[in-house]
């Protein structure tokens, strides 16, 4: 049973999505080879699974997305049935990768604030001043160039002011991920220390 516009389909794309967020590499390439046999498009699966692999690996391995890419353009050089293979090194790849959702909920959590302040000016030290109006207007005043300094940060604001404190990425622990998050404290701690 499958319907490719009907329910079954999506039944069958969740049930690859969850094997694989679930670390099931047996269940992901059956639910693939289903889904594959039963006539669907891999062009329709390669796009779920790039998705996938920024959803739920993310920075926890950023080879995933590159996987997931090469896998979406093997699919649409070579096309059905070769293209199997290529789905399924994929597919296999992002089920044994460690996990993490981390980016996902950092863009809903600045989407949340973006639709409730769509209107919040951008700080003037970010701003572009192409012409001699805006500059005057202080558009750019002050801005620090972080390649100019030997630590390459500074403490500008780049938030607007009713964001400031806002922390919409929070890594994990998880695989290459836990070294993102490392570096994202030692970045917390320089700020708060040019603060003092």
């Amino acid at each position: 049973l499958y319907d490719k516009t009907g329910e079954e389909h999506y039944n069958l794309i969740s049930a690859l999505h969850k094997s694989m967020r679930d670390s099931d590499p047996d269940a992901a390439v059956y639910w693939l080879a289903r889904m594959l046999e039963a006539g669907e498009d891999p062009l329709y699966i390669a796009r779920r699974v790039t998705r996938f692999a920024s959803e739920d690996v993310g920075l926890a391995d950023p080879h995933a997305l590159e996987i997931a890419v090469a896998a979406y353009q093997a699919c649409h050089f070579i096309g059905m049935p070769e293209c199997t293979v290529h789905l399924t090194e994929a597919v296999v790849y992002l089920s044994l990768a460690p996990k993490s959702n981390a980016l996902y909920l950092a863009y809903g959590r600045a989407q949340a604030d973006a639709i409730k302040q769509l209107a919040e000016p951008v700080p003037l030290v970010i701003r572009n001043a192409p012409t001699r109006l805006m500059k005057e207007l202080d558009y750019g005043k002050g801005y620090q160039y972080a390649h100019n300094t030997e630590e390459k940060l500074t403490d500008m604001q780049c938030l607007p002011d009713s964001l400031q404190g806002r922390e919409y990425y929070r890594p994990t622990d998880q695989g290459t991920e836990a070294k993102f998050k490392a570096r994202l404290d030692q970045i917390k701690t320089w700020k708060n220390q040019q603060k003092k």
